[in-house]
């Protein structure tokens, strides 16, 4: 393909004029440089940034946003919103599943990701029995990233019990659940298909530590070392207080406490929310080199509370950004309300910058790329040789950008409202979004429409 030339891009040391892209045929960025001569590139109609990886999606759950904000008749929390959750992850089919992971895999290339972690935790079918193909629900979710043309990060989830203590678990958590040795199985099997697919990798899931007792964690750590010593490992944590006070009274230590001093977190591990922590554990996670996976917009849907932001970056910590359970598809809503709930807590402003006269949305950003390409294990996140070519382009005519320099263009496109100005979008060194349209948008839509109609009425 042509070189790319952008008249303005962030590049690893910051922003720089008349740069030239040159991508090779596998989608890797061959070579960058400033202050190039245009000729013979194809110019580009705005800034150009590395594209935002989005670290923890649950993509069924795009087919539940606004059913769950009725006022029940006891008072509402994240466990009965879980309700209306399971009612939905027992019904949806893998065809159901790929309409609707490829729906959400547009709308998220649209708004500014290029590659997305999937959390996948359906494995069975609705009655709790395998497929005759265990990969059956993983291969729905990898051919809807292929319908959609995004990065994929697969993370099939470990589920083994419905509560700390080995509890067991509910009929409905039963589409879940599968042996150690056979998540290994599935996990292995993944793990050679990637390997033919620039485009996806593999890692995985220990879904939390109410769901995965400690002997079958360690199992599963083993096994993923052996088929991958360098896989992702992601798991929800402390999201909520009474998870942490079940931790607490089945342990005697609160779940990051726990995690730290009993597994081997390193930069490997990505803890999803990571809400509730003490000061010491803030620290000690911070220094671990492992990602924080935040996702405000959820934690704020669910009631789940604020993460210690200004705690954890002073002392060096890791994060990226998800849309967890989708009621928005948005990197720009997640980082602003990042910062957001931060300044509400404390009554301050500009909490993310880190400096004086530094730029709050230019921190918010990067720590969003450099976090979720390393939880995500792959080669993103910036504009470098060897990097995959995934990258957005500004539209240079959009309202946004009228005024801004470089200096506050990041400020802007986080602070700046809710109009989108992505124009165009290239994962992996193909086009998926030009002038603001998927070239698969209304077949993929179609399909999505039928299929939530059909769950609607199930």
């Amino acid at each position: 393909m042509p070189d790319l030339f952008a008249d303005i891009a962030l590049l690893p040391n910051g922003w720089a004029k008349d740069v030239r892209i040159a991508i090779n045929e596998t989608g890797d960025i061959e070579a960058v440089s400033a202050e190039a001569d245009p000729s013979g590139a194809e110019r580009l109609a705005g800034a150009v940034l590395p594209g935002m990886p989005n670290l923890h999606s649950h993509a069924f759950q795009r087919a539940m946003a606004g059913l769950a904000e009725r006022a029940g008749p006891d008072g509402d929390s994240f466990w009965t919103w879980r309700e209306t959750m399971y009612r939905l992850a027992v019904s949806i089919s893998p065809e159901g599943l790929l309409a609707v992971a490829a729906q959400l895999y547009v709308e998220m290339l649209k708004a500014g990701y290029t590659a997305v972690g999937e959390f996948h935790y359906l494995h069975r079918d609705p009655a709790g029995r395998p497929y005759a193909d265990p990969a059956q629900m993983c291969r729905a979710v990898i051919g809807a990233a292929q319908d959609a043309g995004i990065g994929l990060t697969l993370l099939p989830v470990l589920y083994r019990a419905g509560g700390f203590n080995g509890a067991p678990t509910e009929p409905r958590q039963n589409r879940f659940v599968l042996p150690v040795d056979g998540f290994l199985d599935l996990a292995a099997t993944l793990i050679g298909e990637a390997a033919r697919d620039p485009n996806l990798a593999v890692g995985a899931a220990p879904h939390s530590l109410r769901a995965v007792p400690p002997d079958d964690l360690a199992a599963c750590l083993a096994g993923l070392d052996r088929l991958d010593a360098e896989a992702p490992v992601h798991m929800h944590v402390a999201e909520q207080v009474k998870e942490v006070e079940d931790c607490l009274a089945w342990s005697g230590a609160r779940p990051v406490e726990w995690l730290l001093a009993n597994a081997p977190i390193s930069e490997r591990w990505c803890l999803v929310h990571a809400t509730h922590m003490t000061p010491s554990e803030t620290s000690a996670l911070a220094k671990s080199d492992a990602v924080a996976g935040l996702c405000p917009s959820t934690e704020a849907n669910l009631g789940d509370g604020l993460f210690p932001l200004p705690a954890y970056l002073a002392a060096g910590g890791r994060f990226g950004i998800g849309s967890d359970s989708h009621i928005s598809v948005s990197p720009v809503e997640e980082l602003r309300w990042l910062e957001y709930g931060q300044r509400l807590l404390s009554h301050a402003r500009n909490i993310a910058a880190g400096a004086p006269a530094a730029s709050t949305g230019t921190a918010l950003f990067t720590g969003g790329l450099a976090g979720g390409a390393q939880a995500l294990a792959r080669r993103i996140g910036s504009l470098a040789p060897g990097n995959r070519a995934d990258l957005i382009v500004l539209d240079r005519e959009h309202p946004i950008a009228a005024g801004h320099s470089k200096d506050t263009l990041l400020d802007a496109l986080v602070f700046s409202g809710n109009v989108n100005p992505i124009r165009d979008v290239m994962v992996g060194g193909r086009w998926v979004v030009r002038d603001g349209r998927h070239d698969r948008e209304e077949e993929i839509a179609s399909r999505f429409r039928s299929t939530v109609s059909r769950l609607a009425s199930a």
